[in-house]
């Protein structure tokens, strides 16, 4: 199977470059990395081409504009790369029955719900950010893309939320930046308390597509979290222990910070089963395994 990853150079789709590179159904070529010079979400019409010289059966799309403060302040801006630029793809892929599959976030919902449930896959969306909106129109455009074409490939949404990994600094790594200056003025270390969540490791997501792919699975609309919940304050406090700072947290509110644009509340999905039958291990297992090379790099800096 040849497969393409778009947003290759960064953290998620680095990920799936490696994973994809151990898995047989790709052959010993391995997968296709499409870094931001082959495309690139500010002029998408060139994917035409691309595809046409690349041939994938299936393009794995995690290129996206993830800065939520940035999408905030340029609302256009996050439309074209994450609804537009996606839409171009999609149409793109389907007329020539290529499969696709979109990488989304939690935060097409607006995490206003109060009864303590996970969003499942056909929960209603309502974006309450202009990052959420704009990937929920790219994954509109996608769907838009391949509905009721006589002759069409397989589209799969895979939904994920606060991904941590490596690459550019992650929240773990501000975290550690952060409680590291606390200590040394012998403050506490600020950490919201009443944002909650599905810490989740990028190369967890990352088999779970090969997964998905390797079984034809890849269809419809999955939600690729690791398990359990957290809070930002929960997560931080994993974070300091395995770091072995010593250092007091103190929970805030997440109206004390100021920002251009405010995440969800309660931004936790129900993982959707894996062809396997095993779920996505717990985030803690993930943030166990994911430590020695935190600290290591971190450290280094």
């Amino acid at each position: 199977m040849r497969v393409a990853v778009t947003g290759a150079g960064g953290r998620l789709g680095r990920a799936l470059v490696a994973a994809l590179a151990d898995a047989p159904f790709t052959g010993p070529a391995g997968p296709t990395a499409w870094s931001r010079t082959a495309f690139d979400l500010d002029a998408p019409a060139g994917v035409g081409a691309l595809l046409d010289r690349d041939r994938p059966e299936v393009v794995v799309h995690a290129a996206a504009w993830t800065d939520v403060d940035g999408c905030a302040r340029d609302p256009d801006g996050a439309t074209q790369r994450n609804g537009i630029a996606t839409g171009v793809l999609a149409t793109a892929c389907a007329e020539r029955a290529i499969d696709l599959v979109v990488v989304s976030t939690n935060e097409v919902f607006d995490g206003a719900r109060q009864d303590g449930q996970p969003y499942a896959p056909d929960d209603a969306t309502s974006p309450a950010n202009p990052y959420g909106a704009s990937k929920l129109a790219g994954e509109r455009a996608a769907a838009e893309a391949y509905a009721g074409r006589a002759s069409r490939g397989v589209l799969g949404i895979a939904r994920t939320a606060w991904l941590f990994g490596p690459g550019a600094p992650d929240f773990p790594t501000k975290i550690l930046d952060a409680a590291a200056r606390a200590a040394a003025t012998g403050t506490p270390l600020r950490v919201v308390a009443d944002e909650w969540g599905s810490p989740t490791y990028v190369a967890d997501v990352a088999d779970a597509i090969v997964e998905l792919l390797a079984d034809d699975a890849h269809g419809g609309v999955h939600h690729l979290v690791n398990g359990g919940v957290a809070s930002r304050a929960d997560w931080a406090a994993d974070v300091v222990a395995r770091a072995g700072l010593t250092v007091a947290l103190e929970p805030v509110g997440r109206d004390t910070w100021e920002r251009a644009s405010q995440p969800p509340a309660w931004g936790v999905l129900a993982p959707t089963p894996l062809p396997s039958g095993e779920p996505m291990r717990d985030w803690r297992q993930a943030m166990a395994h994911y430590a020695p090379t935190l600290l290591r790099t971190w450290r280094a800096a």
